[in-house]
């Protein structure tokens, strides 16, 4: 009877896991996904309940089999509507993950044009400012010439009045 009653408790407690499952994602369902949810969720409950008669029941056990044995039929009325109550959930989750993916492309294909568009920008500019800074180099380098070649004149026509 130990077995049983272990047994019937670990079902009751996969039951609730479930339930408290559904319930954290329910909100985020289409309004049928809810509609059924709310209809095994009422099925579910006459299982947990006869699930827990069966476990109570431990001096008498023809009424505790017989308890788990109706909880068993119960399932089985709602095993249809639940197995597709878990593929619209499923349905939903794998059509979410699609619209991610999706979503991560385009922002992906996005940030490739916007670069190509920046890397044609920041090229030019940078051909712009290479030719500023070598125009300015050029001017620097003939400053600098004509300093030293007026210094040398000034050398020479020193030389010469000397």
């Amino acid at each position: 009877m130990a077995e049983f009653k272990e047994i019937v408790e670990k079902s009751k407690k996969a039951l609730d896991e479930l339930e408290e499952k559904v319930e954290d994602i329910s909100e985020d369902l289409a309004e049928d996904a809810k509609e059924l949810w709310a209809d095994i969720k009422k099925k579910f409950s006459g299982v947990s309940e006869k699930l827990k008669e069966g476990a109570k029941d431990e001096n008498d056990e023809l009424k505790a089999n017989l308890d788990v044995i109706e909880a068993r039929q119960k399932l089985h009325e709602i095993k249809e509507s639940a197995e597709e109550f878990t593929k619209k959930v499923a349905s939903k989750a794998e059509e979410e993950l699609d619209i991610a993916a999706l979503r991560a492309h385009l922002a992906k294909m996005e940030a490739e044009d916007i670069w190509e568009e920046k890397k044609k920008e920041l090229s030019y500019e940078f051909q712009e400012s290479k030719h500023k800074v070598e125009k300015m180099a050029k001017e620097a380098a003939q400053e600098i010439e004509e300093y030293f070649t007026s210094l040398i004149k000034n050398f020479t026509h020193e030389d010469k009045k000397a």
